[in-house]
């Protein structure tokens, strides 16, 4: 089988958001599987030297005004969050936490949590809100809130997204979304195109 399309995010990315409302569909029109991995910008931009968007002087403005015209281009629901930048650690633990076993469960986590951040406006850094939302999301197989909860706070899931951190660095990820395709790599929600060209025209 060909093999997965890599789509690293960060939930407090508005442009990974609505990546992720199109990368699935895309890589199945082209008989593709895609695997999810949320990682931290505020740790990646250590290494790159960058800052979060909205903390820079015109480029943060201008996020602003183009996240919403994206959002009325494709019809995304949109609600721009009081809390951005959201800090995404327990989103990304809590989903680690269930990946490896049950990702689709994973996937499903994921997409609630960034619709209830970008769609909703609701802050989801807290450990409690991210608890909420899967037992809301995933109450119906068994997933509640204490599990959430204490998976958060679970040493080897820290340690697994602290990995899944270092391993995108090593892949040259530096932003959010960024895709892998068969070893290439893609930056931004606006690459989406040349990624699905690319997997027509296997490469050029």
């Amino acid at each position: 089988m060909p093999d997965s399309i890599d789509f690293y995010f960060d939930f407090g990315s508005p442009y990974g958001y609505f990546a992720s409302l199109r990368i699935d569909e895309l890589a199945a029109k082209h008989g593709r599987t895609v695997t999810w991995h949320p990682v931290l910008l505020g740790a990646i931009f250590k290494v790159t030297g960058m800052k979060p968007n909205l903390e820079q002087p015109l480029r943060g403005e201008y996020l602003t005004q183009d996240v919403g015209r994206i959002a009325r281009l494709t019809g995304a629901p949109f609600t721009f969050p009081d809390s951005a930048p959201a800090n995404g650690v327990a989103a990304s633990r809590a989903f680690y936490w269930l990946a490896d076993e049950h990702p689709e469960q994973a996937k499903l986590l994921a997409r609630a949590i960034y619709h209830a951040h970008f769609g909703e406006g609701q802050d989801i850094g807290p450990a409690d809100t991210v608890a909420e939302i899967a037992a809301k999301t995933l109450g119906s197989l068994g997933i509640d809130r204490a599990a959430v909860t204490a998976a958060i706070q679970d040493p080897a899931v820290k340690d697994r997204l602290r990995s899944e951190v270092d391993d995108a660095v090593e892949r040259g990820v530096f932003g959010s979304p960024f895709f892998i395709v068969d070893g290439e790599p893609f930056w931004g929600w606006d690459r989406l195109d040349m990624v699905d060209r690319w997997l027509t025209t296997g490469g050029w």
